[in-house]
């Protein structure tokens, strides 16, 4: 059982009422500054797509959706969305959305295939966001900026959550610190790359790691991401390759870098075909979503998704996701946890 028990622990709202309010508090706040800060529009999202079309997200194209047949449709085979990076674009080429301007939704998933531990649960919920950008936009500078923006809307979120609550101290930096995957691996080369994440992290408390998917100079990757949708092979100004990248943040409760948010410029009709021949998935260009993506049927944009339970969980300074969301734990994790005052909803 992979979990983290923090010493003395304890839950600083004091009940679960008062964490439940200042949930809600959280996720009112932030979709607010996150839509004034990119000028998003909230829409609705679906939960389940059709299997098949290549609109789903395949996150690390290892992990399996959750897949039933619809009675009323011959059987025709749908799934529950891992998360809406594809979805998302093609909205807003329905839409017709001016570069500039974007979308925002709730995004409610399943991931049967997590490892269940302090961050990852089964259930999955995040405010999935895309934007209309220009060929011109698509660039290192424009990704910086947009993770600023981010940045600053999770700022303004944790200072007004301290005047309702003062016992919620601030504690993210003034800004938010860039550094590309292969710098990581040139400075701490005899760690793994989630050591090298908390000791970048550990320095700056707020740090955006660039470049996440591609290969880097000893052969690995820093993380896993799927050839067709962050665009991970483009070069950027630094001489390095990718446009993407995770927001990670300092977690003073846990001991360690905490990821927030995965984001970044979407692949253009060259970043997916360079993709897919690396990865193999060649086989993808006659699925719908990329067939349309290769004709230029589909607008250029940046996206992403920042986990709502997450950011509750880091600014309401919780041990535990379960603290946050109602999901299903093992008995023995449970139980563990409730020993050591992590009560689970």
């Amino acid at each position: 059982m992979a979990l983290l028990l923090p010493d003395n622990y304890s839950n600083l709202l004091g009940n679960v009422e008062i964490t439940e309010k200042a949930i809600k508090s959280v996720k009112e706040m932030f979709q607010d500054n996150l839509s004034a800060q990119l000028a998003l529009l909230r829409v609705t999202a679906p939960m389940v797509v059709l299997s098949g079309t290549g609109i789903n997200d395949d996150l690390n194209s290892v992990e399996r959706p959750v897949r039933f047949p619809i009675k009323d449709m011959n059987d025709k085979s749908a799934e529950v969305v891992h998360s809406l990076a594809k979805w998302k674009r093609m909205k807003l080429g329905e839409l017709g959305t001016a570069p500039g301007r974007g979308l925002y939704t709730d995004m409610n998933a399943l991931r049967p295939d997590e490892e269940l531990d302090n961050l990852h649960s089964i259930y999955v919920d995040q405010w999935d966001w895309e934007k209309v950008i220009t060929k011109e936009d698509r660039n290192l500078e424009f990704l910086k900026k947009t993770v600023r923006r981010i940045y600053e809307a999770i700022k303004v979120t944790e200072n007004k959550l301290y005047v309702e609550y003062p016992q919620l101290v601030p504690q993210l930096p003034e800004d938010i610190f860039f550094i590309h995957s292969e710098e990581l691996l040139q400075m701490y080369p005899g760690m793994s790359p989630k050591e090298r994440e908390n000791a970048v992290v550990r320095e700056h408390k707020a740090v955006f790691v660039i470049g996440i998917g591609g290969k880097l100079s000893d052969g690995s990757v820093h993380d896993g991401r799927a050839a067709d949708y962050d665009d991970w092979s483009t070069a950027n100004s630094d001489g390095y390759h990718g446009l993407n990248g995770d927001i990670l943040l300092w977690n003073d409760v846990l001991g360690m870098a905490f990821e927030v948010s995965s984001m970044g410029i979407r692949v253009d009709e060259s970043a997916l075909e360079l993709q897919l021949k690396e990865r193999n998935q060649e086989w993808k260009k006659d699925l719908y979503f990329h067939k349309r993506l290769l004709e230029g049927g589909l607008p250029y944009t940046i996206g992403g998704g920042v986990g709502q339970s997450r950011l509750c969980m880091y600014l309401l300074r919780k041990a535990h996701i379960g603290e946050i969301q109602a999901s299903i734990w093992p008995e023995e994790m449970k139980k563990v946890c409730a020993e050591n005052g992590i009560l689970l909803v």
